[in-house]
C-alpha cells in the first residue's frame, strides 16, 4: 500500500514542502496539512503501518527520523531535535516507541 492510497498526493507535496527547512517541522500542522486529522481511525492505522518500516508494530525513534520520506521519497530527514519532539508527543507510555493505538 502506498501513502497516496490513503492521502492526497497534492496534500502530501504541500505539507512536506512547508517543512523543507531544517528544524521547521511541526507535527501537528504537518498531520493536519496532509489530511490525517480528517481520516478515520482505520485510515490513520494504514498510514501508521506504512511508516512502520520494520513491521514491528511500533514506530521507533530511528524510523521517525525518516517520517517525511515515508510520505514522499523526496522528503528530508528530521533533525534529532525534531525526531525527539515527535517521539515525545506520540510515546504515551514512555517506552521509546509509538504504537498504533
Amino acid at each position: 500500500m502506498a501513502m497516496t492510497d490513503v492521502l492526497s498526493a497534492e496534500d502530501i507535496k504541500k505539507a512536506v514542502g512547508a517543512f523543507s527547512a531544517a528544524d521547521s517541522f511541526n507535527y501537528k500542522k504537518f498531520f493536519e496539512m496532509v489530511g490525517l486529522k480528517k481520516k478515520s481511525p482505520e485510515d490513520v492505522k494504514k498510514v501508521f503501518h506504512i511508516l512502520d518500516k520494520d513491521r514491528s508494530g511500533f514506530i521507533e525513534e530511528e524510523e521517525l527520523k525518516f517520517v517525511l520520506k515515508g510520505f514522499t521519497p523526496d522528503g528530508r530527514d528530521l533533525s534529532d531535535k525534531e525526531t525527539k519532539a515527535l517521539l515525545a508527543a506520540g510515546d504515551k507510555d514512555g517506552d521509546g516507541k509509538i504504537g498504533a493505538d
